[in-house]
């Protein structure tokens, strides 16, 4: 009865974790529209005891970039992240380029956090740029052709980007797995007037349900066919 005891207890595991992958699935499916979103994986392996375990792998390769008309929705035009800093001081980082300005007038994501150092804008002008290498300027009136420049958003990389861990707000923060962040010095990746959709593939996620619902379906059929033996079991010995 013991062996028999150990198939349960392993079916029963196994179910959980495909259901964990599902839970993951639905996830990503409603993060579809979340700008910069990076979609997640749950990845099973066999232990040698025939129980299921899964990991979540996190894909971060860049998504599709899509025209945008605000003049603070920047995109990075490859691999890299923007550093953000909360209330609290805490520095973060993000995909997520749909910036506004706070009531003091600093550049800052939809949830309140700065960008980079600080960007404060003037308090009057006539429109925002915003160059390939992050330099933020401003032109204060129409006739002049000469932007005033007033930071710089600036684009940090990991050595491991599996390795960082997840916030809420689409936001991350480096573990030692990940490494530090290292500012990226020279480049001309930020676009403005883009914004990144997430690099979720419906198609692929719609699969891995089919095929999950799938095995769903057989492993209950098993723990079924054990409850229906354990149950005849009992009534044999009374």
């Amino acid at each position: 009865m013991t062996q028999f005891q150990g198939i349960i207890s392993r079916t029963v595991n196994n179910v959980d974790k495909q259901l964990d992958a599902l839970i993951n699935i639905s996830t990503n499916i409603a993060n579809i529209n979340n700008w910069g979103y990076k979609n997640k994986r749950f990845e099973h392996y066999m232990k040698e005891n025939g129980y299921l375990e899964g990991t979540i792998r996190v894909d971060y390769s860049p998504g599709i970039l899509y025209r945008s008309e605000g003049e603070l929705n920047v995109a990075i035009d490859g691999h890299g992240l923007f550093p953000v800093t909360g209330k609290d001081g805490q520095v973060s980082y993000t995909r997520e380029g749909a910036f506004e300005i706070n009531a003091d007038g600093y550049i800052c994501t939809r949830d309140g956090h700065i960008v980079g150092d600080g960007i404060k804008l003037p308090d009057y002008y006539e429109r925002i740029q915003i160059f390939r290498d992050g330099t933020v300027a401003v032109f204060k009136d129409r006739e002049s052709g000469y932007p005033q420049k007033i930071g710089k958003i600036p684009i940090v990389k990991f050595r491991n980007y599996e390795g960082l861990k997840e916030l809420p707000k689409n936001k991350v923060v480096p573990t030692v797995e990940s490494g530090p962040a290292t500012l990226v010095t020279e480049h001309a990746t930020i676009r403005q007037g883009m914004l990144e959709r997430s690099n979720v593939n419906i198609i692929d996620n719609v699969n891995d349900t089919l095929r999950l619902n799938g095995s769903l379906i057989a492993s209950t059929k098993v723990l079924k066919l054990c409850d229906e033996i354990y149950r005849q079991s009992i009534n044999l010995k009374q």
